[in-house]
């Protein structure tokens, strides 16, 4: 799983500096599918990744500002790398004896429901790449090519 992990943050860092490659305007145009935009998209795959992990498993105090509050590519790009560095030690640490332990989130309609630690923490990893899938989609569409989604080749194992 920490490769997963891994796998998310060396593929974000990949999408941040592209990037800082193209026209800022396609970064917050309106697009089909998914949150509808580029930069959005990879500030909510940050935003997802802290809240479950340190909000929710680790049950600490969060402030995730509102997307308005950091929607420059570089405000992201810090906000990205402040959450990474209360996550990262979480995910380094982990073990099987983690994997069931219980924790309580409040949906929007205000009811309790119980997830397993290890449930959540896949959650996040799949949530990550399935967000990745629609840049892909939308950096196409602006005539670029998209990061590699492969996982093979990028120094992960061995």
């Amino acid at each position: 799983m920490i490769k997963l992990f891994e796998y998310n943050w060396q593929v974000r860092k990949d999408w941040f500096d592209w990037c800082g490659e193209i026209n800022p305007d396609e970064l917050l145009k309106k697009r089909t599918g998914g949150l509808g935009y580029i930069l959005p998209t990879l500030y909510h795959i940050a935003a997802v990744e802290y809240g479950w992990i340190c909000g929710g498993i680790q049950g600490k105090e969060i402030y995730i500002p509102a997307f308005d509050e950091v929607a420059s590519l570089k405000q992201v790009i810090d906000f990205s790398n402040r959450c990474h560095e209360e996550v990262a030690p979480f995910v380094y640490g982990w073990n099987d004896s983690l994997e069931n332990r219980v924790m309580i989130d409040i949906t929007d309609d205000g009811e309790e429901e119980a997830h397993a630690w290890g449930e959540v923490m896949r959650h996040v990893i799949v949530h990550e790449i399935h967000h990745i899938g629609q840049l892909s989609v939308w950096a196409r569409e602006i005539g670029k090519a998209p990061i590699s989604a492969n996982l093979i080749g990028r120094g992960l194992f061995g």
